[in-house]
């Protein structure tokens, strides 16, 4: 066997990525984790805000605010996490995955927007548990709840409510 005939075979192997790609797929994956984590304090501060110094300070008891902490982690999180990954799926595509369209992106900002008002109301509802029950059950309850809140939407037949393009657009591309 020849060097010749090993270098060439070693040429068609590589279809990796290159060191560029490589250092531009870290970066926007530490954006990514970046504005995960810092969403989820603005959550945190944003939902601690208004259940002390609005109309809802009088609804959320001492022992529910960790409930609220709860719910704004998540909310915070799932925004800070998935904003930034659809801005590089609008600008970055490949022939096998083509960019995200602009109306595209808007649904599926929405679908966040809703899921987030959803995560807030539950937070907001597991706080009143801390009317009957101590501090600490209520975190671990409302930790419980809100980490698999997204189960139910997950398991929900979104195409026949004419929304398979918004939810279920991965599942439907593998299929076809």
């Amino acid at each position: 066997m020849s060097a010749d005939s090993r270098s060439s075979g070693a040429r068609e192997q590589r279809t990796g990525r290159s060191l560029l790609g490589n250092i531009m797929f870290g970066a926007g994956l530490i954006l990514v984790f970046a504005a995960m984590v810092l969403g989820g304090f603005a959550g945190v501060a944003l939902l601690l805000e208004l259940a002390d110094s609005s109309f809802l300070s009088s609804v959320v008891p001492e022992d529910g605010r960790n409930a609220v902490v709860v719910g704004g982690i998540a909310f915070g999180a799932i925004t800070g996490a998935f904003v930034p990954a659809l801005l590089i799926g609008m600008v970055h595509g490949t022939e096998e995955k083509p960019r995200v369209r602009p109306d595209a992106a808007a649904r599926n900002l929405l679908a966040v927007l809703v899921f987030d008002v959803f995560v807030v109301l539950l937070a907001f509802v597991l706080s009143q548990v801390g009317w009957i029950l101590p501090g600490r059950v209520t975190s671990v309850v409302s930790v419980i709840v809100i980490g698999l809140s997204w189960i139910p939407l997950a398991l929900a037949p979104w195409e026949k409510l004419g929304l398979g393009n918004v939810f279920g657009s991965r599942l439907s591309r593998q299929s076809d």
